[in-house]
């Protein structure tokens, strides 16, 4: 396309084109020619202007705090059977010289509008993409092959491609630094990023990443399947009973006694002890049936792909609030279901009776199902590029298991070489006590972004991250989130609920509890 001398442009007699910063018109980029993509607008807005489009009124639709930006929307087509949404926001004064992309969350297919206007009121370029289908079902992938490839991992770098390019033609210069910022499915879609292609992006947040997709869903529909039988269900009481004895048996381990599991993979509490002792093995409030004890085993157990043996991670200790009646998350149950459903089988009418473990483990981890999953150890590639992976979790994740970050940072470093030649490059951070992308009992709120821009930007690598827990909006607790495998150790003075009196170390087993 040809460059369009710099202008300055009114919105609204309210803001102004910096001429400095801008190559084109907010309205020229329409014009902009990309392969297999086709811009179907572009438009200023004005400060605090902008509504979610089609959203249901109400909180959160207006966010009337965001800066004036050009708002671009376009429609990718890399295959045939293709119709990638995406929309890219590019800031009309104080653009820090750098793009953000943001991810997406289960099967969903939607623009991720909230997580763009975080990275735009930070000063940011920033896109989001639908994956290519509108709703939150898998049923999209029936029958439609390259769609379910786009959903994978092609929507997100046919997004970010153009939207580096909508970015150079706008300000007239590439974006400094380009960054990923995603959790959940967004967290696959990290991986994915720096597994497949290591060049677009210099640093990458990958948060409770679903990496292990197939994993996942066999485990959520297993469980699923066992809970048919409602005697085997675990009320809310009795999911609260059952983490209060693991916090209490495992609390400690880490010589501190506050409330927190610090590694619950070395948490070695049987749900038996809770079983109840009366006869008949009745349902008494402060105890749980054999069906029960059944249950909670078979939420922390692995299961085994009886065709690889790879195991396939349970939920972690302390999960056990995040439960409901009918086993893992409801988020995860919906996605294992649809899975099943709409890749594996093909057949909308599947349900959980039908899952056979022997048999259906195997199946899922096979076929069109792999693209889905991001466990891939080789970020050679992406590291030897100078690229920074940044990723975190919550112990207490309910839908995604913890174990799944733990076990894939462990096969990066067997894979390329020992700790040594990974740290400069990879650090995850465990959340002890939070949940999914966030909440729950334990520090659960940081910036995920400084760090790694410090990172990225000026080789800080960082040795810790500063998070807090709040209560009816007042922070009562701060904490050091410390790289895998150290963990916060308690000095010994001062508050415990003060990140300032814990140091990151590596984990050891504490004979004595102190307070």
């Amino acid at each position: 396309m040809k460059k369009i001398t710099a202008v300055t442009v009114m919105l609204a007699g309210v803001v102004a084109y910096p001429a400095t910063a801008i190559a084109a018109t907010c309205e020229s980029v329409a014009t902009l020619a990309l392969p297999n993509a086709t811009i179907t607008m572009a438009q200023p807005v004005a400060a605090g202007a902008f509504t979610v489009p089609g959203a249901r009124a109400g909180r959160g639709n207006s966010m009337a705090d965001l800066p004036a930006f050009c708002r671009v929307t376009a429609t990718l087509a890399p295959s045939s059977d293709s119709d990638i949404k995406i929309e890219v926001w590019l800031p009309l004064q104080n653009w820090n010289s750098k793009f953000q992309a943001v991810g997406n969350g289960a099967w969903t297919g939607t623009i991720g509008y909230a997580a763009m206007a975080d990275a735009l009121r930070r000063g940011y370029a920033t896109s989001s993409t639908d994956t290519g289908h509108v709703g939150g079902s898998a049923s999209f992938a029936l029958g439609h092959p390259e769609k379910l490839i786009d959903f994978a991992y092609r929507s997100e770098h046919e997004m970010t491609v153009k939207a580096k390019a909508i970015v150079n033609a706008f300000y007239g210069s590439a974006p400094k630094y380009s960054y990923w910022n995603g959790c959940s499915a967004g967290g696959r879609q990290a991986l994915k990023e720096a597994q497949m292609f290591p060049a677009d992006f210099d640093g990458i947040i990958a948060g409770s990443p679903g990496l292990d997709w197939s994993g996942r869903s066999a485990q959520a529909v297993r469980v699923a399947q066992a809970l048919q039988k409602e005697d085997a269900r675990l009320s809310p009481a009795k999911q609260q009973l059952l983490h209060n004895a693991v916090v209490q048996a495992c609390d400690a381990l880490d010589g501190l006694k506050d409330g927190l599991i610090d590694n619950p993979a070395a948490c070695k509490f049987d749900p038996k002890a809770l079983e109840c002792q009366s006869p008949g093995n009745n349902d008494g409030p402060g105890c749980l049936t054999s069906a029960q004890v059944a249950t909670a085993r078979l939420i922390y157990a692995p299961t085994v792909n009886s065709k690889t043996k790879r195991e396939l991670a349970g939920l972690a200790p302390g999960s056990e609030l995040g439960w409901t009646d009918q086993g893992w998350s409801v988020s995860a149950r919906a996605t294992g279901l649809d899975h099943y459903r709409f890749v594996v089988f093909k057949d909308p009418s599947w349900d959980v009776d039908r899952f056979n473990v022997e048999t259906d483990v195997a199946r899922i981890d096979e076929g069109e199902s792999v693209a889905l999953n991001a466990n891939d150890p080789n970020l050679k590639p992406f590291f030897d590029r100078g690229g920074k992976l940044l990723q975190y979790h919550g112990w207490s994740d309910p839908q995604i298991s913890a174990l799944n970050s733990t076990e894939y940072y462990r096969r990066v470093v067997a894979a390329l070489g020992g700790a040594g030649k990974v740290q400069g490059s990879y650090r995850l951070f465990m959340a002890p006590g939070m949940a999914h992308c966030g909440g729950g009992e334990g520090p659960n709120d940081f910036d995920k972004v400084t760090p790694l821009e410090q990172w990225v930007e000026k080789g800080k690598a960082p040795d810790s991250i500063a998070a807090s827990h709040s209560t009816d909006g007042k922070v009562d607790r701060t904490r050091p989130l410390c790289p895998y495998p150290q963990v916060a150790r308690y000095t010994g003075t001062g508050s415990s609920d003060d990140a300032a009196n814990f140091v990151c170390k590596a984990p050891e087993r504490a004979t004595a509890a102190t307070k």
